[in-house]
């Protein structure tokens, strides 16, 4: 009875837990958001800004082509400081701890938020081709370290739950963009710069609040090997003193992981007792950012332009998709633990596969069928709602919960690349598939769709109210390795476990 009430009592959302989930994801995944979007609805004025400044310089106009390319850089800084950023997540982790990495990832939008502000009285647009990269660094650590944060925060319970947060408030940072970014605000000749500059705010608040709150319990008690301190962040998080028995299962792993030491990148790609979660990780990270979501969204305003929406509504119809993208994510917060994680990704991906069969089928024939536009409006839709039910949300909660303390930075640095390489690459070619394959760019983002859900049904178990022991007792069967770590004895007394397929 005593271990029942245990369990229910560690299942709790307290205040401290729930107030911990709420600072890292705002100040740091509403950035990630914020930024993604942010440069989309004034890119006009800023681009004149580019050009009036190099004419105040020189005397003279960039070319088109120079000024395209310019502004290409300036987006894609972004992406490829997202890709430095997941770089350094092992390093800084490892010294600073998950807390705070956070912290000190706050220099990364801080300083750039500056620098974007000033950057029009400054008459400098070096300025904001440096502060993108700078806020794709903050965006590259944060889309990492956030979830690892709260899933070592989380009781096994909440984790997929809280795991989703991130991705939650990553789309409020997008959703805020754009309302932000609407003509009537920020997005004309005078706004742009506060609108680039508000990316410091979140940040801010961070930096202040955040040190009130617990570091993980496991870093504190695995890496720091700081037992008192472990324990007193439990109970906090938790809100009671009782928490041996979650002590014991850090500990547990603890046995498990140390004759492993610390695992780097390369010493991952070599072991085979984590082939099959390192497989998993490449395959979903690169699902989510190869499936067509960016592109998607960039074809909406021209989707949304042949279905007779008129040019001046456009922005107003793109900020209800991104509404519908906060949804289904609030949506996905609350079901995950109810559907668990296998079906959700199973669910997301399939919904995509469809919703890109349908739009291609219908970018085809809208201008033979009067109604086939909305047909493609609604397929836009569908393919938001699903890929923020799975695809977005849940890849980063599985890299939390399939990987053991010492390996889990060195995982995320990978998930991490993947993701960030495959946005570069997406914003890179689309526009070159666009301008070849026309309607039927959708063909390529549905295999990929398709390859990914199948890919998921075959080898992806569910994770579910699993300790991070047990969902590693399930891919030690599926990497044919008699023990997590053969060196050690003791673990050969653990319960073997059903695949959970």
């Amino acid at each position: 009875m005593e271990q029942q009430n245990t369990i229910k009592k560690e299942g709790r959302l307290t205040l401290v837990l729930f107030l911990a989930t709420l600072i890292a994801a705002f100040g740091s995944s509403f950035q990630y958001g914020y930024n993604v979007a942010a440069v989309n609805s004034p890119s006009e004025f800023m681009e004149a800004f580019y050009n009036k400044t190099y004419y105040e310089r020189t005397n003279s106009y960039m070319s088109e082509f120079v000024l395209t390319l310019l502004w290409s850089v300036s987006v894609s800084m972004f992406p490829f400081g997202g890709f430095i950023g997941s770089l350094m997540v092992g390093p800084l982790v490892n010294k600073l701890g998950r807390k705070g990495t956070l912290l000190f990832n706050n220099i990364f939008s801080i300083v750039p938020a500056i620098l974007m502000g000033c950057s029009k009285v400054a008459r400098s647009f070096e300025m904001i081709i440096v502060s993108r990269l700078l806020v794709g660094i903050c965006a590259g650590l944060s889309s990492n370290v956030v979830p690892m944060y709260l899933g070592e925060l989380a009781p096994k319970n909440l984790r997929g739950a809280l795991g989703v947060v991130p991705q939650l408030f990553i789309t409020i940072g997008i959703l805020v963009a754009q309302l932000f970014g609407l003509r009537s605000l920020l997005a004309n000749e005078e706004g742009w710069p506060i609108l680039l500059g508000v990316t410091g705010v979140p940040a801010a608040l961070q930096l202040l609040l955040l040190p009130f709150f617990p570091e993980s319990p496991r870093y504190l008690l695995i890496q720091k090997k700081d037992e008192a301190a472990a324990k007193d962040a439990l109970r906090r998080l938790r809100g009671w003193d009782d928490v041996g028995a979650e002590l014991q299962e850090i500990r547990r792993e603890d046995e498990a992981e140390r004759a492993a030491g610390f695992v780097s990148v390369l010493r991952l790609f070599r072991m085979r007792s984590l082939r099959w979660q390192l497989l998993s990780v490449v395959v979903l990270m690169g699902g989510q950012q190869l499936s067509g979501v960016n592109a998607i969204y960039y074809y909406a305003d021209q989707i949304y332009l042949r279905a007779g929406v008129n040019a001046n509504h456009v922005q107003y119809v793109t900020a209800g998709t991104g509404a519908v993208n906060v949804l289904m994510t609030i949506c996905a917060v609350f079901v995950v633990e109810l559907l668990g994680r296998r079906f959700l990704i199973l669910l997301g991906f399939s919904v995509c596969f469809a919703a890109c069969g349908v739009l291609t089928a219908a970018l085809a024939l809208q201008d033979t069928i009067s109604w086939m536009p909305y047909v493609s409006i609604a397929c836009v839709i569908i393919y938001v709602v699903g890929h923020a039910l799975g695809p977005s949300p849940i890849p980063a909660v599985l890299i939390t919960e399939i990987f053991l303390q010492s390996s889990r930075p060195a995982a995320f640095m990978v998930g991490g690349s993947v993701h960030w390489l495959s946005n570069f690459t997406v914003g890179l070619i689309f526009p070159f598939i666009q301008a070849g394959l026309g309607a039927y760019s959708f063909i390529l983002f549905g295999v990929i769709c398709l390859l990914t859900t199948i890919y998921t049904f075959l080898v992806v178990p569910e994770t579910k109210g699993k300790t991070f022991m047990e969902i590693n007792q399930i891919f030690t069967k599926m990497n044919k390795v008699s023990e997590v770590h053969p060196e050690k004895e003791e673990l050969r007394d653990f319960p073997p476990r059903a695949l959970g397929l």
